[in-house]
């Protein structure tokens, strides 16, 4: 069962909280991609009863429940994470981010290193102008239209928005499979984030293009990243740069997967996720 509340924060904003709840599991906080809202993956929820987790998550500013945050940074998400896990008294947690909510999980494992115990990004971003990275190689059309429309500011991004352009993922027939499985989970979350209009996924994109407001390289807990070699939406290029960057990042790759169909490697990644917690120091 998943357990709904809405936060009220110092500076007056809510965000809007979900808890499977469990005071002897280990916390997960679920960063969710763009356009989602932030409720946690139910296609997981057996692997998480059978490893001892709990998920926790909440919708980013501008989707769903969460009140807006225009002109948000990647690393303003560790503040929110804070002040989540403070309010349910979590002193000590894991993060996992899918596609744009990898991002946001690094920037928790960069800003809260004495309470993040392990990382997982699957099909995640790196970061915009990354040394020696090609950003937009091997990125759909659509995408890079998208994010070079975000990259020129907020008015190109949302006359981007504005003009009814159709965005094209070019999911894999991996990807489809995958959507049309237990991942059809997807259609309960993508729905509702866009029900109000664009704002929180203009929001995620302008933050994608700008400052994160943290190096990756300063994540000091264990990181995994997931990718799939077939991957358009965040290139396995991303995930390649960050491994190098990140200094405890350890990358698995797979040569025939999408930006869905990785997620079929979810479980081990939950089993590395509550290893690495395990071990980590008391």
């Amino acid at each position: 069962m998943v357990t709904e509340t809405d936060l009220r924060l110092g500076d007056g904003r809510t965000l809007h909280v979900y808890d499977t709840g469990g005071s002897d599991r280990l916390p997960v906080f679920w960063h969710h991609g763009t356009p989602n809202i932030g409720a946690p993956p139910a296609p997981l929820f057996a692997a998480a009863d059978r490893l001892g987790l709990r998920w926790v998550s909440h919708d980013r500013p501008g989707y769903g429940g969460s009140t807006p945050l225009p002109g948000r940074d990647i690393a303003s998400a560790a503040a929110d994470v804070a002040a989540v896990a403070d309010a349910l008294g979590l002193d000590r947690f894991a993060v996992l981010g899918h596609s744009g909510g990898g991002p946001h999980a690094l920037a928790c494992g960069a800003l809260l290193p004495d309470r993040v115990v392990a990382v997982v990004v699957g099909a995640g971003l790196a970061p915009y102008g990354a040394a020696g990275l090609d950003w937009f190689a091997d990125m759909v059309p659509a995408g890079v239209a998208s994010l070079r429309a975000a990259a020129a500011g907020r008015a190109a991004k949302e006359a981007h928005e504005a003009s009814g352009v159709a965005y094209d993922p070019e999911f894999t027939p991996a990807d489809l499979a995958a959507l049309h499985g237990e991942w059809s989970w997807f259609d309960s979350v993508v729905g509702p984030a866009v029900r109000a209009g664009p704002g929180g996924l203009i929001d995620d994109d302008l933050a994608y293009v700008h400052p994160w407001g943290f190096d990756p390289a300063e994540v000091t807990p264990p990181v995994l990243l997931v990718h799939g070699g077939r991957d358009g939406v965040a290139p396995v290029a991303h995930a390649e740069w960050l491994a190098g960057c990140c200094p405890t990042a350890e990358l698995r790759r797979y040569p025939e997967d999408g930006h869905i169909s990785v997620l079929r490697h979810a479980e081990p990644a939950l089993e590395w996720l509550r290893g690495r917690a395990d071990e980590a120091p008391r």
